[in-house]
């Protein structure tokens, strides 16, 4: 099997806000030989999108770098307003192995001959994150991120905060990219039935690995003002050390407290069928149930 890659470039843009810029991009996607776009997800509220896409270590590295190029050019941070912490026009790029023979030192040197060129063709400076961190405090995208695109000029002065690739500013308009290679996270979000946003904040602030709570979950509470509800926005970075069903109950038991039901929740872009399916499991109580041996799909990818 050939060796492949996924990549889940955010842009910092939606097809809310700028449905031109957003259909540039995914036709940019859509252009480069051996990348196949899977998914892409858009939120008006965080004026974001995130794509997922799919493919050989050489067509990932084109299509994360053309795509990056042409987010710097039609993307203006100066003007961008949203809900989600943001720091670029491209604001992270993930890569993470798909196939055995792809491993996560493979990706790290994706990442950093990623990071090479955006800063040698476009003037972006980056910062490696996660398995590609030059730094232990590097590894927390969120950490990285501190500051958003505002504070990004007066951070990258600080003694240890200079990029890992370019100079110490940021591109005047498309910011600064964290790049870097991971396992997979699911990005998990829960609505709250409350316009309440410092609720939505006290909640994560309970659930996050950060502050106490779940080692595995980054979490932040943030406002959809188009729906005028609260949201639980996570990031699941192990969701076999810390399930999704984790958090979603002891959000409920959290939010109940407030006298505040949970409306829905969603999974952003794709997700390992692992991670639904431990759910399944425990909301059915299921008694000694291997996932291997009992989904029929295990067997049907297992067969030539």
């Amino acid at each position: 099997m050939a060796k492949l890659v996924e990549c889940i470039p955010n842009f910092s843009v939606s097809r809310e806000k700028d449905p031109a810029v957003f259909n540039a991009l995914v036709d940019c996607a859509k252009s480069v030989p051996g990348c196949f776009l899977f998914d892409v997800q858009s939120d008006g509220n965080h004026n974001r999108c995130v794509f997922t896409l799919l493919g050989s270590p050489e067509a990932i590295e084109e299509a994360a770098v053309k795509l990056t190029g042409l987010a710097a050019e039609k993307i203006d941070m100066r003007k961008h307003q949203g809900q989600h912490p943001r720091m670029g026009a491209t604001d992270v790029i993930p890569f993470v192995p798909q196939t055995a023979d792809m491993t996560v030192e493979d990706c790290v040197s994706l990442s950093k001959r990623v990071a090479e060129r955006i800063w040698n063709e476009f003037g972006i400076p980056s910062f490696l994150y996660e398995d590609s961190a030059t730094r232990p405090e590097r590894r927390n995208l969120a950490d990285c991120r501190r500051g958003q695109f505002e504070g990004m000029p007066e951070k990258l002065l600080q003694e240890d905060w200079a990029p890992d690739y370019g100079e110490r500013k940021i591109h005047p308009t498309a910011g600064i990219t964290a790049i870097g290679a991971r396992m997979p996270l699911v990005a998990f979000n829960v609505n709250l039935d409350t316009p309440d946003v410092e609720i939505a904040k006290k909640i994560a602030k309970a659930i996050r690995g950060s502050s106490g709570g779940f080692k595995y979950c980054k979490a932040i509470g943030v406002m959809l003002e188009e729906r005028g509800i609260a949201q639980v926005s996570m990031n699941m970075v192990n969701y076999e050390g810390t399930p999704l069903y984790y958090t979603y109950e002891m959000i409920r038991a959290l939010a109940e407290g407030y006298g505040v039901k949970i409306v829905g929740s969603e999974i952003v872009g794709l997700t390992p069928g692992k991670a639904l399916i431990d759910c399944a499991a425990h909301y059915l109580k299921l008694e000694n149930f291997n996932c291997t041996e009992q989904v029929m799909e295990y067997h049907l990818i297992g067969m030539e």
